[in-house]
């Protein structure tokens, strides 16, 4: 039976640094010696403040790396981030503060190499880096994901896609959650990290996992060898089905998680936990699945209040579905997958999911 660790936890240094520690030792899935070369996955989406819960806290990432440096190994702080520079990424979250004086590398992904993760997909460049550690720690965030409900342990590694093969591949995915579902416990699987840790210490609820979302204090660490296992677990405690999860379903039908967990630790079911809104399933022969895709599934738009026309959505879509003039953007909803790319790397906060008349109206005869 896998174990995941909950732990209460805040913002405070010296009460976070040893928590991480008994963690890490608690689940005893790697050793680390002189030499070892270790590196450290983060959520660092966008340039973001520790505050927003966009990213995951540097505090959370520091004691994982000192961990590492106690027992003598080499850390890498890696990401490939959807928008936004990597340096500022970690100034404006607060880690080049945070890791004053520390041996540590920061190394944004930028070499790929291929890799065979399975059928359907085949072989897919991931980043060497997270491929050729002798031991990758995976640290996500917990928020909320208007394509995928969540985005937690598993999600956390398509950032090991380099740049702009990640809206790729959310184009050959589509609207087909089942499929990037699939792809994301692919990537896992072939990442495989010995240690994953959850910071649900500031989570994130609603319209998540870019500006749009509303931090939340949940006040726990989630950890253990096996993400599948942590996933499952988060949603148990925030009071969802976890078969409500993309992933765990996925992970389920490949037959990586049964979803028997024991659970240590401070563990409490939260139960008014505000999740994004759901668009009914498309259904019926694939023919149909565009017109159920235009007139039933949740849309972005775009708030003009807030929008800046900066560019980054209209650049960033996988499916070329943003069109733009000198003072509004606009979608083409025929071409849009809506995988919600442009939501999630909106520096402004300015692009919400919203459903569709017809969509609202099946989603509550189907509650």
């Amino acid at each position: 039976m896998e174990k995941v660790f909950f732990r209460k936890a805040e913002y405070d240094y010296n009460v976070l640094k040893p928590l991480v520690f008994e963690m890490i030792d608690s689940a005893g899935t790697f050793s680390v010696g002189k030499g070892t070369r270790v590196l450290i996955k983060p959520n660092l989406l966008l340039p973001a403040k520790p505050e927003t819960a966009v990213i995951t806290h540097p505090l959370v990432v520091k004691a994982a790396a000192e961990y590492v440096l106690e027992k003598g190994g080499r850390v890498t702080v890696s990401d490939s981030p959807a928008v936004g520079l990597f340096g500022k990424i970690l100034k404006d979250g607060g880690y080049r503060k945070a890791f004053e004086g520390l041996d540590v590398e920061f190394k944004e992904f930028k070499t790929s190499v291929e890799v065979n993760i399975g059928e359907p997909f085949g072989f897919i460049d991931m980043a060497k880096d997270a491929l050729e550690a002798d031991a990758v720690i995976n640290i996500a965030k917990l928020k909320t994901h208007a394509q995928m409900l969540l985005t937690l342990g598993v999600k956390n590694l398509f950032g090991c896609i380099v740049g702009l093969k990640k809206p790729e591949w959310h184009l050959r995915s589509g609207i087909d959650r089942e499929m990037f579902a699939r792809l994301l416990v692919s990537i896992h699987r072939a990442v495989s990290p010995q240690m994953t840790i959850v910071d649900g210490i500031l989570g994130m609820e609603g319209q998540g996992p870019g500006k749009g979302g509303i931090p939340r204090k949940i006040g726990v660490l989630a950890g253990g060898s096996s993400a599948f296992a942590v996933d499952v677990t988060i949603c148990k405690m925030l009071g969802a089905d976890p078969d409500s999860l993309p992933t765990n379903r996925a992970a389920k039908e490949l037959g990586l998680t049964s979803y028997d967990v024991e659970i240590t630790g401070d563990y409490k079911v939260i139960n008014d936990f505000l999740f994004p809104v759901q668009d009914p399933v498309t259904f019926g022969p694939k023919p149909v699945h565009r017109i159920l895709r235009r007139h039933l599934v949740q849309r972005p738009a775009a708030d003009k209040k807030l929008c800046k026309l900066c560019g980054e959505c209209w650049k960033y879509c996988p499916a070329k579905a943003i069109l733009h003039d000198k003072e509004k953007i606009s979608f083409d909803y025929d071409k849009c997958i809506r995988c919600y790319c442009c939501i999630e790397i909106c520096p402004e906060g300015a692009l919400k999911a919203v459903e569709t008349f017809p969509g609202k109206i099946i989603r509550r005869l189907l509650l």
